[in-house]
């Protein structure tokens, strides 16, 4: 797989760069270590998300990464009673980094950055990033995957409101010849 863009917020680039360098070396190793897998007899023989996502998984999880989850009870005024539960768990995270892979529906995209804020707001994390499919790869993949430059329209709109909290997006393809949001791959200029 390739880097298509990589976008940073709130100075993520430079977090991850600065004070986690064996992190930021893992993910580039990764990205370029994942092949692209067998195309599937669905739909028009496009990749399957899910097949993409454990390929990433395995990689990192084989790197030392694992989960990170916080449990709580959720106690609404006027309830009875509290719900017992876990939040959802980041699914990778390593020595301060919070991990997504993530290539799902939009809405888990941009839950990912409220679990980024969760565990930055606990001081459990110093920065989040984000792997997400560039719209190039997407068009490729089975139905329902979103993309990441919808994700980072949206957290410019924002206008720094949401997330607080340094995250590097990088949007993945297959290709050599991507072009992401309508121009050639270029890497913007850092916060």
């Amino acid at each position: 797989m390739l880097k298509a863009y990589e976008y940073s917020y709130f100075g993520g680039s430079e977090v991850l760069a600065l004070r986690h360098p064996a992190v930021a070396a893992d993910i580039d190793t990764v990205i370029a270590g994942v092949s692209p897998p067998a195309r599937t007899a669905f739909g028009r023989r496009r990749y399957s998300a899910r097949d993409i996502t454990r390929a990433f998984r395995d990689e990192f999880h084989f790197r030392g990464y694992r989960p990170l989850s916080d449990t709580y009870s959720i106690e609404v005024p006027g309830c009875r009673a509290p719900i017992e539960g876990e939040f959802e768990p980041a699914h990778l995270s390593k020595d301060g980094v919070l991990l997504e892979v993530q290539f799902g529906k939009y809405a888990a995209m941009f839950y990912d950055m409220a679990k980024f804020q969760y565990f930055f707001n606990e001081n459990r994390a110093d920065v989040g990033v984000e792997i997400v499919p560039c719209v190039h790869l997407r068009r490729q993949m089975s139905s329902g995957v979103s993309y990441g430059e919808q994700l980072i329209f949206d957290i410019e709109r924002l206008k720094r409101h949401f997330p607080a909290v340094p995250v590097k997006v990088i949007l993945i393809g297959m290709d050599v010849n991507i072009e992401v949001a309508g121009g050639p791959v270029a890497a913007p200029e850092e916060d």
